[in-house]
């Protein structure tokens, strides 16, 4: 990998996404260098000055080799947010902790000055309602579930490794970590962390479900609300937090947490709305209780952790899901405004809508009426099936 390490450079990890891409896209109009440091390239061609370093976030020996040189790093990998991942211990344990593990060591080594860490408004969330919470929210003591969890863990280790000594050095090294809400825009699907089209693990599902007619209900309450950030907020927030922690701002984000998001709390189901009506599909007006969803998903879970070595199916949903998308959680941004300048611009769906006509989503009636005859006796095969196992045996 060769890099032009004159003038600032910038390094991303888990820059292969869109959101990296378009995070570099924009550090590179300040006249920077960027790297991005993944396991898989972005989809889109690399402008000049944009260089992709395909490694291994668990990889101490490739961190350190793309950390040399650099100015500031933009640590926004991770594993496990949604569907299957989710179920995957191991390896979430292995890139969100050691990874960061890797990234703070290697930065005090070769004398980095800066990192920002995308961490996750779940390290304080875990199903329990909150309205309007701000950054004096304690972490939870004990989650529900293994991502949050890790990233819990890794926003402690970047708050804590603020103000250590760089290696051979006079400097110290600078941190903050934002907790950006689930990210939307015209390149991405309203859904929780870095997804974008072309991505091979949550679009497919969720568009798959809208159009096979698996989108049939709502749960939770009607007024239960959830937050969102469009993806250009978001690389606005992380270019502000990296000056904020600059000499020049006084490192006034230094070793501080902040939550990211449009500033708009919305039901999650209403969000989608214009997605569902704009495709030519009516949305569902059944509701079910969040409780029933939930002992679904984890009876899903539960047959999963069983046959997912011989076939590792992809759960409809998970209990985490679940809670993340039913249940009313939204902060405050005063601390992310007064500190970074962060203000958020409004946007709405209507771009992302012309993005899937674009691409020939959108219903088909004659295949859509076979599919839905098809769903709707599979669904009563199942539910008879459920209601007669509940029955007693006959004796003989």
């Amino acid at each position: 990998m060769e890099v032009n390490r004159r003038g600032r450079t910038f390094l991303i990890t888990g820059g292969g996404g869109y959101f990296g891409f378009r995070l570099a896209c924009a550090l590179l109009k300040t006249s920077s260098n960027v790297v991005l440091f993944d396991v898989r390239p972005p989809s889109q061609e690399l402008p000049e000055g944009i260089v992709f370093m395909r490694a291994d976030i668990r990889d101490y020996t490739q961190v350190e080799e793309a950390v040399r040189g650099v100015n500031c790093a933009f640590h926004i990998a991770s594993y496990g947010m949604s569907g299957q991942e989710q179920l995957n211990r191991k390896l979430i344990e292995e890139v969100n902790v050691q990874g960061t593990e890797n990234i703070l060591r290697a930065c005090v080594a070769h004398r980095v000055p800066r990192l920002v860490y995308a961490s996750t408004y779940n390290v304080v969330f875990g199903g329990q309602e909150i309205k309007d919470g701000d950054e004096s929210l304690p972490y939870l003591p004990l989650h529900p579930d293994h991502y949050p969890r890790t990233k819990s863990i890794a926003e402690m280790q970047v708050l804590k490794a603020n103000g250590s000594p760089l290696n051979n050095s006079v400097g110290v090294l600078q941190t903050c970590a934002l907790r950006p809400a689930g990210i939307q825009g015209s390149e991405y699907f309203p859904y929780p962390l870095y997804m974008a089209p072309g991505e091979e693990r949550h679009l497919p599902r969720i568009v798959s479900y809208i159009e096979n007619g698996i989108f049939r209900f709502v749960y939770g309450e009607p007024d239960s609300l959830v937050e969102f950030v469009h993806v250009d907020n978001l690389v606005s927030a992380h270019m502000l937090a990296a000056e904020a922690l600059t000499e020049k701002r006084q490192h006034r984000a230094t070793s501080q947490p902040y939550f990211i998001s449009d500033g708009r709390p919305v039901n999650n189901f209403e969000f989608f709305r214009p997605l569902v009506e704009g495709l030519g599909y009516s949305f569902p007006t059944l509701r079910r209780p969040i409780s029933l969803i939930y002992l679904f998903a984890f009876l899903t879970e539960m047959v999963h952790h069983i046959v997912g070595r011989i076939y590792n199916f992809q759960p409809l949903l998970t209990h985490t899901e679940v809670y993340k998308t039913g249940v009313t959680h939204y902060f405050s941004m005063r601390k992310a405004r007064e500190e970074l300048g962060y203000e958020p611009k409004l946007c709405d769906l209507e771009d992302v809508v012309q993005w899937f006509r674009g691409r020939g989503h959108g219903k088909k009636h004659s295949q859509s009426s076979i599919k839905k005859l098809i769903l709707d006796v599979a669904l009563v095969v199942v539910f008879a099936a459920v209601v007669l196992s509940c029955l007693p045996v006959v004796g003989q």
